[in-house]
């Protein structure tokens, strides 16, 4: 699968965050993206698009990303999940993992390790 043709789902509540992520993951071809402010938003966008990776904020208004990571988990359990959060303690860490999350990457989220990511997602 090209890059290009990974369904990619950024749910962060703070718009330049999201367009940071969104503007390295086309430097890396990922076109197809759409993005949400909330965890709720991520679970309704999950279950209509079906993306191949799906990126996570924890803190975010109407439900934060380790429900959201919870419930999109309970709906596929093969869902591709890295949270991506400046709140980077070793329990939120743990939580997020235990949840169902496939990684964490501390913000901001470096080119570097959205290949790998991307890399890990298409071989998983």
């Amino acid at each position: 699968m090209a890059d290009n043709d990974l369904k990619i789902l950024i749910c962060d509540d703070s718009l330049l965050a999201r367009r940071a992520l969104r503007e390295n993951l086309k430097t890396l071809n990922c076109t197809n993206i759409f993005e949400v402010s909330d965890g709720q938003a991520a679970i309704d966008m999950y279950k209509q698009e079906h993306p191949d990776i799906t990126f996570l904020d924890i803190v975010m208004p109407v439900k934060d990303g380790i429900t959201a990571v919870k419930e999109i988990c309970a709906y596929d359990k093969d869902a591709y999940l890295i949270m991506v959060s400046s709140v980077g303690t070793q329990a939120h860490l743990k939580e997020a993992l235990k949840s169902g999350a496939n990684d964490f990457i501390q913000k901001p989220a470096t080119i570097e390790q959205l290949k790998a990511v991307i890399t890990n997602a298409v071989t998983k």
